[in-house]
């Protein structure tokens, strides 16, 4: 074999097989949640929630409403310090052009009956307003826009009305300018989405584009571990699916 053909060889043999090494080796540590065929290992209300085209699949529609936000919450373990790696797809079927949804995490099960989740929130939407901001479902509520870099800190009475609370949010620099995010965001299609969280510091990556970077310095209410849950939101007939789930455990 002459050295020019040796050399093709070469380069052939290293793209057909030395790619899945490199790309197994970036997963290493890795572990699905989502078999890619059924719910197995997921709880949700079954009306809204299947497992179709190898993707998990939430959907309302004129005919099947949810009066409120439901989840389809995984079962095993509740995760303190992770790195969770999946893909969505959002799809808004009506006129509005309006859905809603997000992966829940560091979360707790408020109602196992209907499925009601609080806790931290990768925020999802159809227009990428909110996309891949940190919401906090039934706690502390949006305490950030897309793209920032905060400290939160403690809760306390708003001193305007006693019967609410106010929570202190310190914004930092380095924050992502929307406009990436929003021209990163691939509206209807399918985007990839990252969460890392380790002790008090919670990031979002919305394909690679950091969305969120978070210390909840908040010494009792901050979560430190909890479920982690998918989320359909209440109001116009949407379809939410999510594909490659997988989880890393950190120290």
């Amino acid at each position: 074999m002459n050295l020019r053909i040796h050399s093709l060889v070469t380069v052939l043999a290293f793209s057909a097989g030395a790619l899945a090494p490199l790309t197994h080796a970036a997963e290493a540590g890795f572990k699905s949640l989502f078999n890619g065929k059924d719910l197995a290992g997921w709880e949700g209300n079954q009306e809204f929630w299947s497992a179709r085209n190898g993707a998990i699949v939430g959907q309302t529609t004129p005919e099947k409403v949810t009066k409120g936000n439901t989840f389809l919450v995984y079962k095993d373990g509740q995760p303190a310090n992770f790195e969770l790696r999946l893909s969505f797809r959002l799809t808004a079927q009506n006129d509005k052009n309006q859905a809603n949804s997000g992966v829940q995490y560091r979360s707790r099960v408020i109602d196992p009956a209907a499925f009601v989740v609080g806790g931290y929130q990768a925020d999802i939407d159809s227009t990428g307003k909110y996309a891949g901001m940190l919401y906090e479902e039934k706690g502390r509520g949006i305490l950030m826009g897309p793209g920032e870099k905060i400290k939160i800190g403690a809760t306390s009475v708003d001193p305007a009305n006693a019967k609410k609370k106010k929570t202190a949010v310190e914004k930092l620099p380095g924050a992502t300018p929307p406009a990436e995010i929003l021209a990163a965001y691939k509206l209807g299609d399918w985007n990839d989405m990252v969460i890392i969280a380790k002790g008090n510091r919670l990031q979002h990556f919305l394909n690679g584009k950091l969305t969120a970077d978070v210390t909840d310095a908040d010494p009792t209410i901050a979560p430190k571990s909890g479920v982690i849950a998918l989320q359909l939101h209440q109001g116009p007939p949407m379809t939410i699916e999510f594909k490659n789930v997988r989880l890393k455990t950190l120290p």
